[in-house]
């Protein structure tokens, strides 16, 4: 098969960058979920991890028929969800400055579930592109779900850090990075910064 070949270095660097959503978030999980213990840690890095896998081995199999579609609104899906969830955020902590206990944040599986498809939608795209390439999906996928996972576990015990660090007025930032990463994808898929 011609095409282009795609080195482990090549498909590492490419994992670290479909990485970055998925950490900023986790990052995010780790500063406004309390306590954050070592189960929520390793859900979280396995569901992003997880998702940055599947998706680009979808987009390898579906190939360009889905890729046109797929691509028309990816940008609006993941600007929706992350905006809804960061919103979500937002609301929270202001009702919560309200009260004199505030509640914490619970890492549910719906939640989890939510953030890891809405970071993981460009991936899918990297998968489509994928099979125009010589590339053994298997391994680039491994590689890719295996860096996210990593990538997950650092960035959430640095936002537990930042976390006790912002106290309260985590919730309120955290809130505020989805709302931001949400509005960074969207722009990328509009072709603004693309």
């Amino acid at each position: 098969m011609d095409g282009v070949i795609l080195s482990i270095i090549e498909i590492i660097l490419l994992g670290l960058g479909l990485a970055m959503d998925a950490s900023a978030v986790s990052m995010t999980n780790g500063m406004t979920m309390k306590p954050m213990k070592l189960k929520g840690t390793l859900a979280t890095a396995f569901a992003f991890g997880l998702f940055q896998g599947v998706m680009p081995l979808i987009g390898y199999f579906a190939g360009s028929v889905f890729a046109g579609y797929m691509a028309a609104v990816d940008h609006w899906i993941a600007l929706i969800l992350l905006g809804f969830i960061g919103g979500k955020m937002l609301w929270d902590a202001l009702k919560k400055e309200e009260e004199i206990v505030p509640a914490a944040r619970k890492l549910t599986f719906k939640l989890l579930l939510v953030q890891a498809i809405a970071t993981s939608i460009d991936a899918l795209a990297v998968g489509v592109s994928f099979a125009a390439m010589n590339v053994n999906i298997f391994i680039a996928v491994s590689i890719i779900a295996a860096i996210t996972f990593i990538c997950s576990i650092i960035a959430v015990l640095i936002g537990k850090k930042c976390g006790d660090f912002l106290n309260q007025k985590a919730e309120l930032f955290g809130g505020c990075i989805l709302i931001l990463i949400g509005l960074k994808i969207f722009l990328d898929g509009i072709g603004l910064f693309g």
